[in-house]
């Protein structure tokens, strides 16, 4: 169990670290829709969040996106913030139904991933982040669900091209099961 919680917090802070520093120097304006940017770390994110699951991806995104927002802005938008942690939570149950730690991710694992991500992209952008833009900012309606739609289709063509890569390079460093013969 100590071994478990002690990955837990390395994951968490290097994903965290690296959901900081790949937000600030990579963010592409999308141009469709104002404060609503291409944003890489969301791969990196999906990749920790289907090797260590759910916890390490909320932690990955919420902590991540508190400290670049908090960095790039002063302080941190926080419906966003927590949409960031509800997308590595809801793509972390994909953990247990992939077979990345056996070094397996062929089509069917890889449509699998994908789904996972779309149905996280939809829950984090497309409910979380625009209700609670309503309800503690009062933004207004059309502007927050027109840049949860955009920001939950570049995020989500983002994991699917960049994270599907990451999570099929590091399946390739794991041992596939059976793999292994004894001479």
């Amino acid at each position: 169990m100590k071994n478990n919680s002690i990955k837990t917090v390395v994951a968490t802070g290097i994903g965290a670290a690296l959901f900081v520093v790949i937000g600030i120097l990579i963010s592409i304006p999308t141009l469709v829709v104002p404060n609503t940017s291409i944003q890489l770390q969301y791969a990196v994110q999906s990749l920790f969040s289907v090797i260590f699951g759910p916890v390490v991806g909320f932690l990955v995104g919420f902590i991540g996106h508190a400290f670049k927002d908090s960095l790039q802005y002063g302080s941190p938008w926080w419906s966003w913030v927590l949409a960031s942690g509800v997308f590595g939570l809801v793509l972390g149950f994909a953990k247990n139904r992939l077979r990345v730690q056996e070094g397996i991710f062929e089509k069917k694992d890889i449509l699998s991933f994908n789904i996972f991500q779309i149905i996280a992209n939809v829950v984090a952008w497309g409910v979380v982040a625009p209700v609670l833009d309503i309800l503690v900012y009062s933004e207004p309606v059309n502007k927050v669900f027109a840049q949860g739609l955009v920001a939950g289709i570049v995020n989500g063509l983002t994991v699917a091209i960049a994270g599907t890569i990451l999570v099929a390079v590091y399946t390739k460093s794991q041992t596939q099961t059976g793999s292994l013969s004894k001479d």
